[in-house]
């Protein structure tokens, strides 16, 4: 089995590799600045976010594996493990990236709004693929970033980095907005399977045998990670993965409880609850009446 590097701190990432460390919980790194650039897994401490500016290596999250182009953005969270690989005969890998620990973000506003830059969740294969304009941008508060880890440190230094990394994650953000946009056709293409694997799951019975749907378990169909896949939805519906499920279940039971015959016990099953009472529940909160008070309006 291959070895797992574990890099709790930035210290022991640039220690790995050779690179200077000038904080020890924030960091930018330049990998055109490094021949130590074996292959391996490692197992992020802190959260990291790549420039990628030439092709000559393949990452590795999870079943993923991704090739990646010029100017792509790839981002990690504390916990990820993730296998980077150089191409056989490639180039030496050239790209920027900004690693910052969570406890950087200690007292902080930042530290409550990271869970926001649902990004950092994405899988390889989900990279931000910029223009020629937002990689200005990107390099630009990376820059900004390395200027002020060169500077004295003084009262001003966190703040300051603080608010450069929040105004790159924001930029982050809205580029990966226009990329839902640019990529509309295949998001609609992904949209389409989504509604046809909900009807597949009620219809099917497959809801009886495993429960109430998930939006993982939809999110892993369409071969995304359930934070991409979500921000997909939400971009093409307006509606979260979550409540867009919520809302065809509700109508899949009302169209149900049309039928007379069918008792609300068998439209609870077949929506996946395990009890009764669950379902009587989930449909009050919905529709604001009880399954029984809707047969008998009908």
């Amino acid at each position: 089995m291959e070895e797992i590097i574990k890099a709790d701190t930035i210290e022991q990432y640039n220690r790995f590799f050779g690179f200077e460390t000038r904080h020890p919980q924030v960091g930018v790194v330049h990998f055109d600045r490094s021949e130590n650039q074996p292959s391996h897994r490692m197992n992020f401490g802190f959260y990291a976010i790549f420039l990628k500016k030439t092709t000559g290596c393949t990452i590795n999250y999870g079943k993923t594996k991704y090739d990646f182009d010029d100017d792509t953005v790839v981002s990690f969270a504390p916990g990820q493990t993730v296998g980077i690989y150089r191409t056989e005969d490639g180039p030496v890998p050239e790209a920027d990236g900004l690693l910052f620990h969570p406890d950087f973000l200690f007292r902080t506003p930042l530290a409550q709004k990271i869970k926001q830059y649902s990004f950092f969740s994405y899988s390889a294969n989900e990279a931000l693929h910029l223009s020629p304009e937002e990689r200005v941008v990107v390099q630009d508060y990376m820059d900004k970033i390395t200027r002020e880890l060169q500077h004295p440190i003084d009262r001003f230094s966190k703040s300051l980095i603080i608010s450069n990394i929040e105004i790159l994650l924001n930029y982050c953000m809205r580029f990966y907005e226009r990329q839902f946009v640019t990529r509309e056709d295949m998001h609609h293409d992904v949209l389409v399977r989504f509604e046809r694997l909900i009807d597949n799951y009620f219809d099917s019975g497959e809801a009886m045998r495993i429960g109430v749907p998930t939006v993982k378990y939809f999110a892993d169909k369409v071969c995304l990670s359930p934070n991409y896949f979500g921000d997909l939805v939400k971009s093409e519906t307006g509606k979260s993965a979550h409540d867009y499920i919520m809302m065809k279940m509700t109508n899949y039971a009302k169209e149900a409880l049309n039928a007379p015959r069918v008792t609300i016990k068998q439209v609870s099953e077949s929506l996946g609850f395990q009890y009764p009472q669950h379902f009587m529940r989930f449909f009050k909160r919905q529709e604001g009446c009880t399954p029984k008070e809707f047969r008998n309006r009908c």
